[in-house]
This record gives C-alpha cells, sequence and structure tokens, in this order.
C-alpha cells in the first residue's frame, strides 16, 4: 500500500517498512510514528520535504523530493535574510 499526498512529494510504501523507527527518530515534525507493525503516518502535511526520514530509512520504503516546498522556503530565507518564509516562489523558475 502506497500513501502519496498532494501538498508534497511525500511518499510512504508500508510494504516495504521493517519498524525501525528511524523515521519518527529523525523527523523533525513528528510526521511518523512507530507502529506496531509498520510505522505510522501521523500527521504527513506537515512534511516539509527536508530528507532526513528519506536518507535514514534503511529499505527506501519512504521517498521525498527534497529541495522543495517549505524547507527550500526556510533555507532560503535564511540566507537571504527575509524575516518571514514564503513557498510563494513569485515566478522563480528554481522553484
Amino acid at each position: 500500500m502506497f500513501d502519496s499526498y498532494q501538498s508534497n512529494t511525500l511518499h510512504y510504501d508500508r510494504e516495504k517498512c521493517i519498524n525501525c523507527g528511524m523515521c519518527s527518530i529523525v523527523c523533525p515534525h513528528a510526521v511518523f510514528a512507530p507502529g506496531d507493525e509498520v510505522a505510522k503516518l501521523v500527521d504527513p502535511i506537515s512534511c516539509m520535504e527536508c530528507g532526513a526520514c528519506q536518507m535514514n530509512c534503511p529499505t527506501g520504503a519512504i521517498t521525498v523530493e527534497s529541495g522543495v516546498g517549505c524547507a527550500y522556503a526556510m533555507f532560503y530565507a535564511a540566507i537571504t535574510g527575509k524575516e518571514e518564509p514564503t513557498c510563494d516562489t513569485g515566478g522563480d523558475p528554481c522553484c
């Protein structure tokens, strides 16, 4: 069974999950939580697409297109000195 969301690029394949718990440990927004047999997606809409879960998943059960979405906006705001991050690209083709 696959879980994907239109609001971000998070993709989770429960059949590949071995319930190691790494996704729930590394996710800064508690998108995942330990489950009885596999990890649970508890708040997928909060995924900021940082890629930590994907990089730490030993089975490749999680994919996310890091470098897009709100994580990109937060990093861009920090680098450019903007006071508030926004996911509005303003037509910027790099986004």
